[in-house]
Parts: C-alpha cells; sequence; structure tokens
C-alpha cells in the first residue's frame, strides 16, 4: 500500500525528521511547532505512565490506552511502537486493528523476543527470521487497504549480524511492509550500509547518548535515510526541564527568578485552547 498519510508526507517533502511524543501535551507540541507527523515509543510511555525501563514490562493494553489519547488530541498522523506485536502473529492481527481503531496512522514492528528490550541496551534476542515476516504478514492482512503505515524493524544486528538484518528487511518489504528500520547501528560504515542496500524508504532512530552516531537530516538524507526520527528528545528534555525546576523551588522555596524558563500561565492554556472551551461552553449556555 502506497497512499497513507505516511507516504503522502514523504511524497510532498522527501524526507523528514520528525520527534517522538509521549503524551497528550507533548504531541500537542508537536503539531503546534509544525511537525506533519510525530512517534510515540514504548520506552518513553513506559517511562512516564508506569515508570519502568523499557524491557517489556508495558503492556498491550497500556499502550493502546496511551496511543487512543494521542492521536484523539492532535490532527498530525501518529505512528505507535507495537513492539513485537505482543505475541505471534495472532496477537499482530489485534494489536494492529486496534491501533487502527484507536486512530493511529502506523506502526513499528520488530523481530525481538517477548519481553523485548530497548534497542540501544544490552541482552537483546530475536526471532527465527521466517516467524518474524509471519508477523510483519499478519500486520498487512490486518491492515487490509487501510490508512496504515508498518515500518518492518529489525534488532538482528546485534545478535546476527548486518547481513541477517538486510536479508529480514528485503523479506518484510516483499511481504508488504512499507519502510525499512535496522535498529542501533553502531558506526558510520554501518549506517552508511544500511543507507546503501536497505529497501527504501528507510528509517534512522537519533537516540541522544545512544549507540548510532547523531547526525543532521542533510547527512542521513545523503546516507539513504529518509524518516529520520529522533523519539525521546522531548522526553529528555521534559526531564531535565522538570528536574532543573523543582531543584531550584526545593533549594530556593519559590520559583522566583526562573520564570524564563516555564512557560506562563496565559501561554499555556493557550496551548491547551482553554478559550475554544469557554466559547463551547456558552453556545450551550454554560458561563
Amino acid at each position: 500500500m502506497n497512499n497513507t498519510r505516511v507516504h503522502q508526507i514523504l511524497d510532498d517533502v522527501g524526507g523528514l525528521a520528525f520527534p517522538g511524543v509521549y503524551d497528550t501535551l507533548s504531541a500537542r507540541i508537536a503539531q503546534r511547532c509544525g511537525f506533519p507527523m510525530a512517534f510515540i515509543s514504548g520506552y518513553s510511555v513506559a517511562a512516564t505512565t508506569i515508570g519502568e525501563p523499557d524491557l517489556g514490562l508495558l503492556t498491550q493494553t497500556e499502550m493502546m490506552a496511551q496511543a487512543q489519547r494521542v492521536c484523539r488530541s492532535v490532527d498530525i498522523p501518529i505512528i505507535v511502537d507495537a513492539d513485537t506485536g505482543y505475541g505471534n502473529p495472532l496477537n499482530v492481527h489485534r494489536t494492529v486493528n486496534d491501533l487502527i481503531h484507536a486512530g493511529a496512522a502506523g506502526c513499528f514492528l520488530e523481530d525481538q523476543v517477548w519481553p523485548k528490550k530497548c534497542g540501544h541496551m544490552r541482552g537483546k534476542k530475536i526471532i527465527e527470521r521466517d516467524d518474524y515476516i509471519h508477523k510483519i504478514r499478519a500486520a498487512v492482512d490486518a491492515r487490509d487497504g487501510r490508512d496504515f503505515f508498518i515500518v518492518a524493524r529489525t534488532d538482528a544486528e546485534a545478535v546476527a549480524g548486518l547481513d541477517e538484518a538486510i536479508a529480514r528487511m528485503e523479506a518484510a518489504r516483499e511481504a508488504g511492509a512499507d519502510a525499512s528500520f535496522v535498529e542501533a547501528p553502531g558506526n558510520m560504515e554501518q549506517l552508511a550500509e544500511i543507507g546503501r542496500r536497505a529497501p527504501p524508504p528507510i528509517v534512522a532512530n537519533m537516540i541522544e547518548g545512544g549507540k548510532t552516531p547523531l547526525l543532521p537530516q542533510a547527512e542521513l538524507a545523503e546516507l539513504g535515510f529518509a524518516l529520520i526520527v529522533y523519539p525521546l528528545a522531548g522526553l529528555y528534555a521534559a526531564a531535565r526541564a522538570v528536574e532543573a525546576i523543582y531543584v531550584k523551588l526545593r533549594s530556593d522555596g519559590t520559583t522566583l527568578g526562573d520564570e524564563d524558563s516555564l512557560m506562563d500561565f496565559a501561554s499555556f492554556n493557550d496551548l491547551i485552547e482553554v478559550e475554544a472551551k469557554y466559547e463551547l461552553a456558552q453556545r450551550f449556555g454554560v458561563e
């Protein structure tokens, strides 16, 4: 399928660097900043909803609930991290259907053994290639021609080498996936080889402090990457900002002096569209 909202964005801009979001507020900010799409990572949802690392502890139900809230809060398409699909191909089939009903524009689907780990953490294991391709076929079947962009992700490079990772991407694309994502290449040589060999469009995953070198969009585009996701930049920025203001409050007993680091009351109310709710209330006689 090549007529999804994500395909249309790629047709319009050729390539895109876009952010990860983790709740409705971060999604609204991404939309207001002009991004045409965004991504929900399991890492960020695990951290912000259950306070746990990305080690397969987040459940399908928890991820679906967050995806539904986020997708309904904005107009831009949202791609959702579906991890391994939460089981076998039957589970994948249900996961894709649930994501479509939640309003998601696509998903990442990976080949790790469940419970999975963040792609930049140690100790990853992968399922057999044929088993993974069955999952991709299940996702494509569940999509059934609807507006849903399937990104095939492999963690095979760290476990079985880059040749196996590329082979999995080729097989996944033949099975109907829309994009290729070889997770966590550790150097420029691997990035360049993925850009040459993986079927386009190709995803690059930029994690600050992760295994993969951080490169600007223009350089990644030259290497062959079209979808460049920064899944944790917003989460990490928010964590640093919250920690800083809490340290200030704890040490000084006030936030005075740090007002410039905060969004003020009026600006925040504008972000969450308070006036629009007042106008709606007035239409129905509510003061």
